[in-house]
Order: structure tokens, then sequence, then C-alpha cells
């Protein structure tokens, strides 16, 4: 059973509180509430409001100027995400407040699936098992054949900490990976291209594993998918908002792309339907970086992110603002 969350007659103890922007998940509180007061934002009074420090948001509240602005006090807001897309970043840095995010947390779960999702849109893996199921092997023989994976060329937009797994992982296949980012990597073995077009016009698979900003809102637009071309397949782990999504649909009905492997969606957690028809579509519910073991990781580094903050020490996961 749950355990309840504290109230604010519990802030008045010696533990630092902790501001929630949503509902906490009972393996969060089994964590931190031994070491600080954990209040929902919506119940606080305006004492609290004035002094409180630190706020965490663990799935994706929208943390506003608006809201921060009624936190006279706030110097950290800790996010249980990579992406901070939910976090008025620009606010954050006017203010002088610190954000700490999910860091390496999901990066070894997020690339194993990434991988999984491009073998499954090359190979076309849940159409078969779909094919199979419905009794179409019997009925009408074997599924048609699908392109290999070894080999191809793989462009990775983003080659952060998720971004990189995913390119070494890749390599391993003997595909050819090049990458885009705000800047080239010097340590990187893999080839910078300066556009994302230019990415997606020399590669036969290009991943999304960016953060979403407003520079790479809507990065892949049609033009990009043209690039990528009718055999290309557009594989997202970073944001659905990456994406021109309505543009994605009709590239897909008009066959402007080969295929896609999508984890994530603009207006979560509506699909346009349209996809739900297309065979060469693999759909998944944003679990790319989910598993009991990341989870627990995360909030392990939110905890200690904690603890270095009311220390005054260095914080673990920061984020630059």
């Amino acid at each position: 059973m749950r355990p309840p969350a504290r109230t604010q007659a519990d802030a008045s103890n010696s533990k630092p509180v902790v501001l929630l922007a949503d509902p906490i998940i009972p393996e969060y509180e089994l964590e931190l509430s031994a070491r600080y007061s954990l209040l929902p934002l919506a119940d606080v009074d305006a004492d609290t409001a004035a002094s409180v420090r630190a706020l965490l948001t663990v799935e994706l509240p929208a943390v506003t100027a608006e809201l921060m602005g009624a936190l006279p006090k706030l110097e950290l807001v800790l996010a249980s995400s990579v992406g901070v897309d939910h976090v008025d970043l620009a606010a954050c840095r006017r203010r002088g407040i610190a954000v700490t995010n999910a860091g390496g947390a999901f990066s070894d779960d997020a690339a194993d699936y990434t991988v999984g999702l491009v073998i499954a849109a090359l190979r076309r893996v849940a159409a078969a098992d779909l094919y199979v199921r419905r009794g179409g092997w019997l009925a009408g023989g074997d599924y048609p054949l699908a392109s290999k994976v070894s080999g191809k060329r793989v462009g990775i937009v983003g080659l952060g900490n998720i971004g990189s797994r995913i390119a070494r992982r890749l390599a391993a296949f003997g595909c050819a990976v090049s990458y885009n980012s705000r800047s080239p990597k010097p340590s990187s073995p893999y080839s910078f291209v300066p556009t994302v077009r230019e990415l997606a016009a020399g590669s036969d698979v290009l991943v999304l594993s960016c953060a979403l900003t407003e520079e790479t809102k809507h990065v892949v637009n049609r033009e990009v998918m043209e690039a990528l071309g009718k055999d290309g397949v557009l594989v997202n782990v970073g944001r659905g908002g990456l994406v021109d999504e309505p543009e994605l649909v009709r590239c897909l009905q008009q066959g402007v792309i080969g295929g896609a492997g999508l984890d994530v969606f603009e207006n979560e957690p509506d699909v346009p339907p349209e996809l739900f028809s297309m065979d060469n579509v693999v759909l998944s519910a944003h679990r790319a970086v989910a598993t009991p073991e990341s989870i627990r990781g995360t909030i392990e580094l939110v905890a200690a992110n904690l603890d270095a903050f009311f220390a005054g020490k260095p914080l673990l996961s920061p984020v630059e603002l």
C-alpha cells in the first residue's frame, strides 16, 4: 500500500522540505521520506512556499516561470527524466535556480531499446508476430522478407549519454555510424554531419536521441524525411516534438520514407490513429528508458542530488542552463 505524502505539520521538524510538483510514486517515498519532508505543491501554505528551496518532478509536470515565481527561495529543480523540456530553463537561468536530471541512469536501457526498435522496424518484427498470431502463416504462407540490419548507415541526432551508447551498440552490428549535434565531439570515432538534412541524406536509419528545445522542435520535417528516402527508417526515442508528426503520417502514407520505430509522440498519450494500421511502423508507449533497474538508479541519483544540495556540495547531474 502506498504510504501517504507528508503533511505540512511534518515540515516543522528538522528535515529539509522538498516540494512535489506531481504525485510521488511509492519507490521515491520510501527512499526519500526518512531524510526529507515531502510536501505536495498543491497543498502548501504561504509560509512554506516562501521558504522552500527544492522542487521535485517525477513525471513531466510543467514547471513554469509563474510556478517558480510563487517560490521566492527556490534554488533547485530536480527532474526524474533525462529531458527537461517541461521546465522553463530560461526562467531558471534568470533566477539562478539549478536544475538536475536523470543523467546517465536511463542511458543503457534507452540504448538497448533503441536498437530493438531499429531491428523491429527494419525486420518488421511486430508485423510478422501479428501475421503469425492471426493465422496468416498457415493460411497465406511465408511472411514477406524484410531488410537486414547489419551494415546499415545509421545517423544519430544527439550524441549524448544515450546517443553515444546507441552508436556503440549499432557499430557492433557493422553499421556505419555518423551523427549530428550542437558541435562536433572531438573524442568521438564517428563522423560529424553539420545538418540533420545532410545526416538523413546519408543514412538508411535516422535515430533521434537529442533533447527537445526551441532549436530542435520539429527538427525532422518533410524535407528531412524526403532526404532520408523511400527505404529509410526513422526511430525516435527522444521526444515526440522533435518530429513534425502530421507530416510524418503523410510521409509514411505516401511512401516518402520506408518505416518508423516510435517510442515518443507529440501529444502523449494520444497517438495518431493512422499509424495503427501501418505494418511498417513499430509503436511503443514511451518506455525506452524505463526498467526496474533504471528507475532504481534514478531514485538513487535524485536522493544523492538532494543530499549534495542540502550539504552545500556539487550536484551530481546538473543541467547546463
